[in-house]
């Protein structure tokens, strides 16, 4: 294995996601409603439109899944075609939507 560092002009390119309340199958308890929604952008700013807010315990959930959902895969990669993530609350039953945005180029002298 090569542990070689990049050089500081390379880059990748990393697509800015959109994660949307689908739908509430169960009781909305967090506020959250169909349509809400926050964005990565740059590869690791989170953006939520000014007055919104979005529930932790659904962050939670779908955090893991955002870098693997930044890159490009395989078309036959699972990760390339779901795009669904449930809330762990059993009660809400609420459903986000991973949904890619434009690719954006990044210097990897910029991210970690």
């Amino acid at each position: 294995m090569d542990d070689a560092l990049p050089p500081d002009d390379a880059a990748v390119d990393l697509f800015d996601l959109r994660v949307t309340v689908d739908r509430i199958e169960g009781r909305s308890v967090c506020g959250l409603r169909v349509g809400d929604f926050f964005e990565v952008v740059n590869s690791s700013e989170l953006r939520i439109p000014e007055g919104g807010h979005f529930c932790i315990y659904a962050l939670a959930a779908v955090l893991p899944l955002l870098p693997a959902k930044q890159r490009a895969v395989a078309s036959g990669d699972w990760m390339a075609h779901d795009t669904e993530v449930a809330c762990p609350d059993p009660d809400e039953r609420l459903i986000v939507r991973i949904e890619r945005l434009g690719p954006r180029r990044v210097r990897l002298g910029d991210v970690t």
